[in-house]
């Protein structure tokens, strides 16, 4: 067996509106696919989405991350106090 992985400090983030324990040094998709369901927003035509390719090509994870909208989850690194919100088609407009 080979050595075990060093996670970071564990640090706690809000999902949709619950306490959620993440560690430093996990991306906010790691965090999502972790804790369920599978998709992570909706298009306008309300078809599911979720983590596609992992390196921010593809725009499917795609959340509101401490209120802003269209943010690739798999490019975002959680920390301390973060907020995500599931976002359905483009998120909330920006006014």
């Amino acid at each position: 067996m080979g050595a075990a992985l060093e996670r970071g400090p564990e640090v706690t983030v809000t999902v949709d509106g619950r306490p959620v324990r993440a560690h430093v040094g996990e991306s906010v998709a790691a965090v999502l696919i972790a804790e369920g369901p599978a998709a992570l927003r909706r298009t306008r035509g309300g078809d599911p989405r979720g983590v596609f390719c992992g390196m921010g090509v593809c725009f499917d994870c795609l959340a509101v991350v401490d209120g802003v909208p269209n943010t690739r989850t798999c490019m975002t690194w959680v920390a301390d106090g973060m907020t995500v919100e599931h976002q359905a088609g483009f998120g909330p407009a920006a006014v």
